[in-house]
């Protein structure tokens, strides 16, 4: 029976608070084999520096923060949509850190998840996401999805344990591209 959970965007102050949950789902991702931007060993005082600093940006408005959480209010995933671009990319945001607790995965919390993340960047104006992922799970998810896959950049980064991994670019498009100055109507 599935685990019932909620997703929902935080607030600067949630983010600061949630800090030590979102690095235990960090640590049991990279523990579990995820190409997110860290390497084995990984500690929690490592992972809350990392979060901690998410948590500024999401007070400084330059990144969204969403979190999935059971019944009982455990954090179960967490994603980013990074709002804060070049001036000539203001239509754009980048997913990052799509992280579902390896318990938790196969229950729909990643697709809530990126489902809930899409939504919050139409909300913050955005019409195209772009993100990258090493995982095959992922990718099947992001494929499910309507995300357009762009292709694979070989050895681009490292799985925790230290051997290259490749990486595959998705985008999806998510509102009609607005009329920006200077572009024909």
């Amino acid at each position: 029976m599935p685990v019932p959970f909620t997703v929902r965007q935080l607030t600067p102050q949630e983010a600061e608070a949630a800090v030590p949950a979102l690095a235990r789902i960090l640590v049991d991702c990279v523990e579990g084999g995820a190409s997110v931007g860290f390497m084995l060993p990984l500690t929690l005082e490592r992972a809350e520096g990392f979060w901690a600093g998410v948590a500024a940006g999401v007070a400084a408005g330059q990144r969204l923060l969403l979190m999935a959480e059971g019944d009982s209010g455990e954090a179960l995933g967490t994603v980013q949509v990074v709002l804060a671009q070049p001036e000539n990319q203001p239509h754009r945001g980048d997913i990052s850190k799509m992280l579902v607790r390896r318990s938790a995965r196969g229950r729909g919390v990643g697709q809530a998840l990126m489902r809930a993340a899409e939504r919050a960047a139409i909300a913050h104006g955005k019409s195209l996401l772009v993100l990258d992922t090493a995982s095959d799970a992922a990718e099947r998810l992001y494929a499910r999805e309507g995300w357009v896959r762009v292709g694979v950049v070989p050895d681009f980064a490292l799985l925790p344990e230290g051997p290259p991994c490749d990486t595959v670019f998705f985008y999806k498009r998510l509102a009609a591209t607005p009329a920006w100055p200077g572009r024909p109507a």
